[in-house]
């Protein structure tokens, strides 16, 4: 078969034929008397495999190797194959991500274009001076994306610029809250505690619902900073929490801070004296959470507060006594 009809039939150009001849890939097994190359059947099933494996992504010279070395074993090279597909594909999903936060920022002109795009490096950048600059910087006419200032607030290790990216979601609108919300779901315990430190600094109902959410999450650190910021907030719903939190000595004194904000009226303090007392009389609390407990009871104001404490100040644990009778010297001014 003559190499019009074999590009005819195969949908190889002919001009890619030769090229293949020239590295040697496919040679016609004969030529014409009039010296026209001439391809048997074998020839044509090599281009048929030459076209197959070209499909896969290898280079001609692999294509070569993998049809002549007898001892050529596929699997590493097809492994290679995969990890360089992967990475080809985490860079498009990356330019695509990338192109729409572009769009989502709505710019104006190519101008606003590259000051987006010169943000999101910044966001993206090893310098943390850069990150914060990029992040203070981005309440400007052209906003950074929301996506992309909650992607960065969830990764960022280094304290002052998270405090910077919780700013500026915090004023960024949009999606933030959510954004926030699905970090809660994250597998890393750090990626968690950073979207629920993040939620607390979130205005708005929506931010608030979220946290009255994240009070009953698996991760007790989760659960512990969510207690506290709608506690901060004057949330009642946080106070069985903020109970635990003394109890089991996780910031404990962040959690009596808590509910002291919450003894807004005599009412809610007497409730707050009166939970603390119960876990104070339950057999199963420890001697040393009686203690932090104990303490709990001075933040709270009125009667039952304070009569709470005289009782204690009797107690057979004399640590818990002796704290009792203190704080009761501070309450009365002595």
């Amino acid at each position: 078969m003559l190499i019009g009809e074999v590009a005819r039939r195969s949908g190889v150009s002919a001009r890619m034929l030769r090229h293949y001849e020239s590295l040697g890939l496919v040679r016609p097994s004969g030529r014409t008397g009039s010296g026209y190359r001439e391809y048997s059947g074998d020839d044509i099933r090599r281009i048929f495999h030459v076209e197959s494996l070209r499909s896969l992504g290898l280079s001609l010279r692999e294509i070569g190797r993998a049809l002549d070395d007898p001892g050529f074993a596929p699997s590493a090279l097809v492994g290679g194959l995969i990890g360089q597909t992967r990475e080809r594909i985490a860079a498009e999903k990356e330019l695509l991500t990338r192109l729409h936060r572009i769009r989502d920022a709505e710019p104006a002109d190519w101008e606003d274009v590259l000051q987006v795009v010169a943000l999101l490096n910044a966001l993206a950048s090893k310098s943390a001076d850069a990150r914060q600059r990029a992040a203070l910087s981005s309440a400007g006419e052209v906003p950074v994306p929301v996506e992309a200032l909650a992607e960065a607030v969830l990764g960022e290790r280094e304290p002052n610029v998270a405090g910077a990216l919780r700013w500026a979601l915090a004023r960024s609108g949009g999606r933030g809250t959510e954004l926030l919300a699905e970090g809660l779901d994250s597998t890393e315990a750090a990626v968690r505690e950073r979207a629920v430190r993040s939620l607390a600094e979130m205005p708005g109902a929506e931010a608030a619902a979220c946290l009255r959410a994240a009070l009953t999450h698996a991760d007790a650190v989760v659960r512990g900073q969510a207690a506290l910021a709608l506690g901060a907030r004057g949330v009642g719903d946080a106070v069985p929490t903020l109970l635990d939190m003394i109890v089991e000595g996780r910031s404990d004194t962040d959690a009596a801070d808590a509910l002291s904000v919450l003894a807004s009226d005599s009412a809610a303090a007497d409730r707050l004296a009166g939970g603390l007392v119960d876990r104070l009389a339950d057999p199963a609390t420890p001697a040393p959470a009686r203690g932090r407990l104990t303490q709990a009871l001075a933040g709270i104001p009125g009667t039952r507060a304070t009569d709470a404490l005289v009782e204690l100040s009797t107690d057979t644990d004399r640590a818990v006594a002796l704290t009792a009778a203190y704080l009761l010297r501070l309450r009365d001014g002595r």
